[in-house]
């Protein structure tokens, strides 16, 4: 496959920077193994869901009372068939969430810290693995903490800012538009810098960050459409496990999304400052000879 790339678009990418650039993206991604990279982000951040799922719970038992008919609009707004067996799940959770609004929300804030922590790792190995360097031990802990602090401020601010372009008149969409692309490319921006375990500056981060804010909000239009859909049809095909197919197909895109900008970037400069060439220890093997190794330090052997 990658040969048959190379024939097709190999004089396009020396004809034109971007194509050579985006040939080298994807064989980057190959190389270190991208796939699993982002299997690890879709896995992490799916089990981030539970907790998450305990603290709406417990929201959604405070302000329960001073909504109507809560239950019907959550299911309508999400897709879900209102006679299946995930519209039932869902009642009965919205229904029994007012008698443990207390609980849910401190364990699922307790859990919802501690999952954060697990998919700020499994993004800082991603990162690592994609500069190809090694991680900070214990002070990656502290680092996700950091991140977590600051992109909870980004949210803040975001939210803050949605609801002051809501009081405009006239249509604000536009700039709804700019201000969230902002927003996003800031904690893209935010999460290179502080995830990472190579401080390169905020400039060399920014191609993947722009890349990443455009491809999340395509990603999300997409999936406004796309998931009711998914979830509408496999909910009433495979029941309530129709839901999670649906989550898991989003969640698998936007893990690769984040893989492809942390290559995006690493690609982009070592376009602008080159690369180093270093030895690496390998197992001997009898009657191979390694002449080369992949990026990922797999060893490349000729017959002897």
């Amino acid at each position: 496959m990658r040969e048959v790339i190379e024939r097709v678009l190999g004089p396009l990418g020396r004809r034109w920077a971007w194509v050579g650039t985006v040939m080298r993206v994807q064989q980057r991604f190959d190389e270190v193994h991208g796939g699993y990279l982002a299997s690890a982000v879709t896995l992490t951040a799916f089990l981030s869901l539970f907790p998450l799922l305990l603290a709406v719970t417990g929201i959604v038992g405070f302000f329960s009372r001073s909504v109507g008919d809560l239950p019907a609009e959550v299911i309508e707004r999400i897709g879900i068939p209102p006679a299946g067996d995930a519209a039932r799940i869902m009642t009965r959770a919205i229904t029994t969430a007012e008698e443990s609004r207390k609980t849910a929300s401190i364990v699922g804030i307790l859990g919802l810290l501690w999952s954060g922590l697990g998919l700020v790792a499994a993004f800082q190995f991603a990162f690592d693995s994609v500069w190809q360097v090694a991680g900070r031990g214990i002070k990656d802990k502290l680092f996700g903490l950091g991140w977590l602090g600051g992109a909870a401020l980004l949210f803040i601010a975001s939210f803050a800012v949605t609801a002051v372009l809501r009081l405009l008149p006239g249509p604000a969409w536009p700039l709804a538009l700019v201000v969230s692309l902002g927003v996003n490319v800031t904690l893209w921006l935010w999460t290179f810098h502080a995830l990472t375990n190579r401080d390169v500056g905020w400039k060399p981060l920014l191609p993947g960050a722009v890349f990443g804010a455009l491809a999340l909000e395509g990603l999300k239009a997409v999936g406004a459409v796309f998931v009711p859909r998914v979830v509408a049809s496999s909910s009433a095909l495979y029941g309530s496990i129709g839901v999670v197919f649906a989550i898991l197909a989003w969640l698998l895109v936007f893990g690769r999304l984040v893989v492809y900008a942390a290559v995006l970037n690493v690609v982009r400069w070592e376009e602008d400052h080159g690369t180093d060439t270093v030895e690496i220890e390998l197992p001997h093997m009898p009657g191979a000879v390694p002449m080369a190794a992949t990026r990922a330090g797999e060893a490349q052997p000729v017959q002897a």
